[in-house]
């Protein structure tokens, strides 16, 4: 099925578009031991954001995580998750807050990904044409999948240096090993020529 559009409705998608793809972003930040980093986001009523977040790096891949709505009440909470995603639906217009916390830890330090998208609100009456509504719903799929692929490659890199740092300790294992052995070796030959040696007492 094909779908002709006039120009009279061009500045209309353009717009639709527009308004999807400007509430996206993808950020990667470190968290610092026994700190906090908080982001925000204003947001009118019925508009729609979602924050997925995953522990890319540092201890044991865990991080503190929560959202507040303008009047600081706290929407959603995660203690020491490596990977989350939280959706929200604007009930009131302000400034909607988020935390990533790695308060827990006195030592380590968080590398974390994190992407924010939102749907901005757009009534029914304003969404006329059909190929409208069909462009949003579009855009929020390709949205999700956008997200879907950040979060493969976060695990990618994840899995990536784990399996480096295990060749490097196989690695360094097995000299260990090949020293131990040359040293044990060394120490029989040893102990063993010392059984023939001739003593001669004078």
């Amino acid at each position: 099925m094909t779908v002709l559009l006039s120009w009279r409705h061009t500045p209309w998608l353009v717009l639709s578009i527009l308004s999807l793809v400007s509430f996206v972003s993808a950020h990667m930040i470190e968290v610092t031991a026994s700190r906090k980093e908080c982001f925000f986001e204003d947001l009118h009523e019925h508009d729609q954001m979602t924050v997925t977040y995953q522990v890319g790096e540092g201890g044991h891949l865990d991080i503190d995580f929560w959202l507040t709505d303008p009047e600081n009440f706290v929407l959603t909470k995660r203690i020491r998750e490596s990977t989350g995603t939280t959706s929200i639906t604007a009930e009131k217009d302000g400034r909607y807050e988020y935390c990533f916390s790695n308060q827990m830890s006195t030592v380590a330090d968080k590398m974390v990904s994190f992407n924010v998208h939102g749907i901005i609100y757009v009534s029914e009456e304003d969404v006329t044409a059909p190929v409208e509504r069909e462009i949003r719903s579009l855009a929020i799929g390709l949205t999700s999948v956008k997200d879907e692929q950040e979060y493969i490659v976060v695990r990618e890199r994840r899995h990536r240096d784990t399996a480096e740092s295990t060749c490097d300790r196989v690695k360094w294992w097995s000299v260990l090993q090949a020293l131990v052995l040359v040293a044990v070796v060394a120490w029989q030959v040893y102990y063993l020529k010392s059984f023939f040696e001739v003593k001669r007492v004078i």
